[in-house]
């Protein structure tokens, strides 16, 4: 089968389903803070992380809108980034998460901001379910389907994605609202992901899913 197409491969093998939404959503906007948006810092992206930015406010504002829990995270260290583990050493620009280093740098971005009762979850890995309570937030919710934005694709989103399917939930990844600072990465990891564990859907297809849930969803 040496002259078989990706796309006849991945429907051989059976990596062409789809999941349904479910009722309850929550909406998880992955650490969208200023390095990832400044130009001069070490984790800075580039257009596609501004794009995020952009995708992920509009998303925000129809999350509010229907009355749905919304959870942010970022990360933090603790001088030294002994909490950080191999991560911490693997990946050196994460110094600037450390406690009072770079308090512009570690800021929700713009527009992004937590609202008064919207949870942050401060986590020091990739995936914000590793180590916090984020699981047993939305248990205690009820949550059945996982709305995620933010950063990176390759990293932070795809580990939280894989990891919301471990844990029983529908991922849903919108795509406008997510965002790499390569095209190449970005798009191979949305393509894995709808392949084996998640849905990647447009942001208009989610605003569409939001207005039709009503108060079901509050």
């Amino acid at each position: 089968m040496a002259d078989e197409s990706l796309t006849e491969n991945y429907a051989r093998g059976g990596f062409t389903q789809r999941l349904a939404f479910g009722r309850r959503p929550a909406l998880v906007i992955i650490d969208l803070v200023n390095a990832y948006l400044t130009e001069g810092s070490p984790l800075y992206g580039g257009e596609g992380c501004r794009a995020a930015h952009a995708g992920a406010k509009l998303l925000l504002a129809a999350a509010r809108t229907a009355g749905i829990p919304v959870v942010h995270t970022n990360v933090a260290y603790q001088q030294g980034g002994r909490d950080g583990g191999v991560f911490f050493r693997k990946v050196p620009a994460l110094v600037h998460f450390e406690t009072g280093r770079s308090p512009h740098y570690a800021a929700f971005a713009p527009g992004v901001e937590p609202a008064p009762g919207e949870t942050v979850i401060t986590k020091q890995y990739a995936s914000a379910f590793f180590g916090t309570s984020f699981a047993s937030t939305l248990t205690a919710l009820g949550v059945d389907t996982l709305l995620i934005a933010g950063l990176t694709t390759s990293g932070c989103v795809r580990a939280t994605a894989v990891d919301a399917c471990q844990h029983g939930l529908v991922p849903i990844v919108v795509r406008e609202a997510v965002g790499d600072r390569a095209a190449g990465p970005h798009e191979a990891n949305l393509f894995d992901l709808q392949a084996k564990y998640a849905e990647i859907v447009s942001f208009e297809s989610v605003r569409r899913y939001l207005a039709d849930l009503g108060t079901d969803a509050r």
